[in-house]
């Protein structure tokens, strides 16, 4: 029987068409409408300063910005009263002014202001640098602030410059290292891929099990319970098209943005874990839906509603972020436990780190074969 209906899900056009020709299409879209904005890349910067070259201290200001790695920084010298025209046309992104005499008023511990000025259309790359420049200023002043308090200590010059040296070139015994993104995080393309793979589970899963209410509706029920058949078996047979159609699907989704999307889900054998089991918990509701609508035109609207409530809530379009009871709910979503688990197998982890979504998921899974057992078969009744 399971053959059978597979056999007549693959002939069914729909099948493919909401399991796999959708659900692509959406991830294009989406790709295409957000990826760029949620994985954002630094644009080239040009930098417009004004600075007294004989100034060592105004110097190190201004190199410092452009020895950021991490930003494609072009410093580009002019006279201040160039610098607001400069960062008015968008010639420069950044306009930055070291008055005259900046070096020796820190020195002095004076009163001295470093002019920064965003140009038109500034964005994340100028709030970088702007940063920079704090950082390199906050540095300078702790320097003269030391070297001030070793003078009044009575130490003698070369100790001063020494002190002064050491406390504006410290970085607080801190790094800066290239690394991963933590686990539980996919990016915009890869969380977008998994999120309409774990909504679209909730319609393909449908066409197997929800055929027990069309069929119970037209009468085909009752002649299959006329042969020497179990109920159970047919029941049976049912799960298994609809667990066997979602496995596939969601693994040919997956796949499929690997390949288009340019993303990785990690380890395989723990990303077929995590469809197994996402799959189990999307059958075991279609079982509750079929003992609940009367007709398939109520399962097909519990279906529909079910999903999408789902989807969203699991961050099949844009992560949710909730705390307090709120999120302790959300975190129950088999959809979102599936999107968890896979950023976790992404950042690298394996069958061991993924305990947490496995028993959401197969935890939903128990609960909903408990409710089919339970709740009152309407269709039957009817």
């Amino acid at each position: 029987m399971t053959a059978a209906d597979l056999r007549q899900r693959v002939r069914d056009k729909s099948v493919l068409i909401f399991a796999i020709v959708v659900p692509l299409g959406l991830m294009f879209v989406f790709n295409l409408a957000f990826g760029g904005t949620q994985d954002p890349e630094l644009e080239p910067v040009t930098v417009a300063a004004s600075a007294d070259d004989a100034d060592p201290i105004a110097a190190v200001l201004v190199d410092a910005l452009a020895q950021v790695d991490a930003l494609d920084v072009t410093v580009e010298r002019a006279e201040p009263e160039q610098i607001r025209a400069l960062t008015r046309s968008g010639e420069a992104g950044l306009g930055l002014v070291v008055p005259a005499g900046f070096g020796q008023a820190l020195q002095r511990g004076e009163a001295t202001a470093v002019e920064v000025i965003e140009g038109d259309g500034a964005g994340l790359e100028t709030d970088v640098l702007i940063a920079v420049v704090h950082g390199v200023v906050d540095q300078l002043t702790a320097g003269t602030v030391a070297a001030h308090a070793a003078g009044s200590a009575g130490l003698p010059p070369a100790q001063i410059g020494a002190i002064a040296e050491a406390v504006a070139g410290d970085t607080g015994g801190t790094t800066l290292t290239e690394g991963e993104a933590s686990s539980e995080q996919l990016t915009s393309s890869a969380a977008l891929v998994a999120g309409q793979a774990g909504l679209f589970l909730l319609f393909t899963v449908g066409f197997g099990v929800l055929g027990l209410v069309a069929e119970r509706q037209q009468g085909t029920m009752t002649r299959l319970l006329s042969m020497p058949v179990r109920r159970s078996s047919i029941v049976t047979a049912k799960g298994l098209t609809s667990f066997v159609l979602g496995v596939v699907a969601t693994a040919v989704l997956l796949a499929a943005g690997a390949v288009f999307f340019g993303v990785g889900f990690g380890s395989p054998a723990a990303v077929a874990v995590l469809i197994v089991c996402v799959v189990a918990a999307a059958t075991s509701l279609m079982f509750v839906i079929a003992r609940v609508a009367r007709t398939a035109e109520q399962a097909n609207i519990l279906q529909s509603i079910l999903a999408m409530v789902l989807g969203v809530a699991g961050g099949a379009f844009f992560p949710i972020a909730a705390t307090g009871l709120a999120g302790q709910l959300l975190d129950l979503n088999p959809v979102a436990a599936f999107i968890r688990g896979l950023g976790i197998t992404a950042g690298g982890g394996g069958l061991t780190e993924i305990g947490v979504p496995v028993a959401i998921m197969l935890g939903f899974a128990v609960v909903c074969w408990a409710l089919s057992r339970i709740v009152p078969n309407r269709g039957a009744a009817a």
